[in-house]
């Protein structure tokens, strides 16, 4: 699969071009406009190509595909203070995930063993 090597291409511009009083916005349309100047084909000299042709590598993986019906929580996060709840609660009336039955605690909107949205 041929991708687009935009980091390449960025540090190659960057290198090539003083931008310290430009706007953001302007840096991206004089980046947008370079990478669609028509360059030499370097396996047909004679050809002409978009430059954005000449960043574009080989790479053989296959694509990552997100599925946002399902939910299968990794573990990486559960013990990390921003996730849920800060407190180690637990709610004594017994709130149960309704899914996988794993105790919960008063304020729990996902349960942190299987992620099912809890009501």
């Amino acid at each position: 699969m041929r991708v687009f090597d935009g980091k390449k291409a960025a540090n190659e511009y960057m290198s090539k071009h003083t931008l310290a009083f430009s706007t953001p916005e302007l840096t991206l349309m004089r980046f947008a406009f370079w990478l669609g100047d028509s360059v030499p084909d370097p396996e047909n000299k004679e050809e002409a190509i978009p430059r954005m042709m000449t960043f574009m590598t080989e790479q053989d993986f296959a694509p990552v595909l997100i599925d946002d019906d399902k939910f299968v929580p990794t573990g990486a996060v559960r013990n990390s203070p921003v996730y849920g709840n800060a407190l180690k609660e637990r709610n004594t009336d017994g709130k149960f995930c309704s899914e996988c039955g794993t105790n919960l605690s008063d304020t729990a909107k996902f349960c942190p063993e299987c992620g099912t949205t809890q009501e």
